[in-house]
């Protein structure tokens, strides 16, 4: 069994692996073909210019964004798994709290980022809108998770006189730690998009949006792109480091993924 899955593992990551590869043929043939104007540069000459414009534009921008990414990811999703565990104390309040997230996510956020950045200026609307981002992919996970405990489980808390409350901390917090952290690993990628486009909006003089955009207006297609490549590194980051924690968390969904 052991050999199957490791063989199936080995599969996974050689298709990965190959899945780059074209990605990265493709881009070369589009770049060397000319096309869209020759707006499109081969990989060689981003990677050249990010390594002459160095750790000095891109360091400082890329740790700006990942904190603002990261201050929206944990506000949007504690806010998020506290309004799911809520629903679940109270079901009264889901049909609310479900008309909720549906708005925040059906709402034009870069609409509303304007009147955060006017009315709370700084860095806030970054934030905000990552936390935006977050928080109705998590929502829905976190409650979905939460409805899969075991019946008989909760029966047998119920039975021992446990209420609502003992029953979320001793089998539903358990149960949905999978659909969580599925939601979560969507999350960190929502977060730093959310974060950039915060950024986009102005009021602030640092960060990959930035950047982005100074690039854009300098016409610099190698350092736009480059910029471009920044921004997937940190959304790639971002996924890997909760996929990371999720199998130290729960590792027998890891080894669950694995044996299919």
């Amino acid at each position: 069994m052991s050999t199957a899955i490791a063989g199936r593992i080995g599969m996974g990551r050689v298709a990965g692996a190959l899945g780059i590869v074209a990605l990265i043929a493709l881009w070369w043939g589009l770049a060397a073909a000319g096309v869209a104007g020759g707006t499109i540069p081969t990989p060689w000459v981003v990677l050249s210019t990010m390594w002459s414009d160095g750790w000095g534009l891109y360091g400082p921008n890329f740790q700006v964004t990942a904190m603002g990414a990261l201050q929206g990811f944990l506000w949007g999703n504690v806010l998020a798994i506290g309004i799911a565990a809520l629903i679940m104390l109270v079901p009264r309040i889901e049909p609310l709290a479900t008309q909720l997230a549906i708005l925040s996510y059906c709402t034009p956020l870069v609409a509303l980022g304007p009147i955060i950045l006017v009315v709370f200026g700084g860095r806030t609307p970054t934030v905000f809108l990552a936390a935006m981002y977050c928080f109705f992919t998590t929502m829905v996970g976190a409650v979905s998770g939460l409805r899969s405990a075991d019946p008989a489980s909760l029966d047998l808390v119920r039975a021992y006189g446990g209420g609502r409350w003992q029953q979320l901390y001793r089998v539903q917090a358990i149960a949905a730690l999978p659909n969580t952290f599925a939601a979560l690993k969507i999350a960190a990628p929502s977060a730093v998009l959310g974060a950039i486009i915060g950024e986009y909006l102005g009021g602030v003089d640092s960060g990959i949006g930035v950047a982005l955009t100074a690039a854009q207006t300098a016409y610099n297609v190698p350092r736009t792109w480059g910029m471009a490549l920044a921004a997937a590194a940190l959304a790639g980051l971002g996924y890997l480091l909760v996929a990371g924690i999720a199998r130290l968390v729960t590792p027998w969904t890891a080894t669950a993924e694995e044996g299919r």
